[in-house]
């Protein structure tokens, strides 16, 4: 009888210029696939489903890109550039087998440009994200995330925040806070993730679309893209767009779902995603992270 890894390995992948990318891992016999969280989230966001990918027996990577949450920040006087984040989804993908990618918002728009660049992936399930996107929607994420300068001065603040921004969801817990804010030298809780991205990488991302739509063209590789029923970036017009670009792409609408998907409806995203990938047909034996 086959067992599979259902606990998460926490690694580091070094980078050429020195940065190190923090990710988990779940090592499996079965099909590869490797998560790309959005702007400013981690990949803490992707546990539900990778967890539950893994007990099945697909081989799960989470990775955290620069910038983002346990991954290092560029030193003072660093530039971030999206080339960066390119190369490190390659190179992530590079260490596991044939990966498909799930990638959301940033992670999917990564993930079509490193495919047009190098084939890397077997193929990609985009969340909520395409090469043309409703621009009132990423400056509403992009305000809320600049909203808070100075950081909070307490977890209460920060939910309180939180909850005012997302009011469909549930309250963060201290544990779920903990997770996404580090706390400074001041007693001050800040976003884990790098200020400096906003103007360089956030907010650059329109001058982008062209090449991200002539590499959308050039996919060959099975595509689904889940779309949230109540986002404000991916509408009718955006899927429609969309599927001219990859005719053979298959749509999923999440009908409750933001563009927040997985943490919304994670069920329900859950279940396209196994329903779309190659089934795990493998048997080896994963014993203590080691294959056998």
């Amino acid at each position: 009888m086959a067992h599979t890894a259902t606990t998460a390995r926490a690694r580091h992948l070094p980078r050429p210029d020195g940065v190190r990318l923090a990710f988990d891992h779940w090592p499996n016999p079965g099909p590869g696939v490797l998560f790309a969280h959005g702007f400013g989230q981690t990949r803490g966001a992707w546990c539900a489903t990778a967890t539950r990918l893994a007990a099945i027996g697909y081989d799960v990577r989470a990775l955290d890109a620069r910038g983002h949450g346990d991954s290092d920040w560029l030193p003072e006087g660093g530039q971030y550039a999206m080339q960066q984040f390119i190369e490190d989804l390659e190179a992530s993908a590079a260490e596991l087998r044939s990966p498909w990618l799930v990638g959301a918002s940033m992670g999917g728009l990564l993930g079509i440009a490193a495919q047009s660049r190098t084939r890397c992936f077997a193929g990609l399930i985009l969340v909520d994200i395409a090469p043309r996107w409703d621009a009132r929607g990423v400056a509403r994420i992009l305000d809320f995330m600049e909203a808070f300068p100075d950081g909070f001065a307490s977890l209460n603040h920060a939910a309180d925040a939180i909850a005012g921004y997302l009011p469909h969801r549930e309250r963060k817990t201290e544990q779920a806070l903990r997770a996404v804010l580090r706390q400074d030298s001041s007693g001050r809780w800040r976003w884990h993730w790098d200020p400096r991205m906003l103007n360089a990488i956030g907010r650059a991302g329109e001058q982008h679309q062209h090449a991200l739509i002539e590499a959308a063209r050039q996919i060959e590789v099975p595509v689904l893209l889940i779309s949230g029923g109540r986002s404000d970036l991916i509408g009718e017009a955006e899927v429609a767009h969309f599927l001219e670009l990859v005719p053979h792409a298959q749509h999923r609408r999440i009908e409750q779902a933001t563009h927040m998907v997985a943490g919304d409806q994670n069920d329900a995203f859950t279940d396209a995603i196994v329903e779309f990938l190659p089934p795990v047909t493998a048997t080896v034996t994963v014993s203590n992270g080691a294959l056998s």
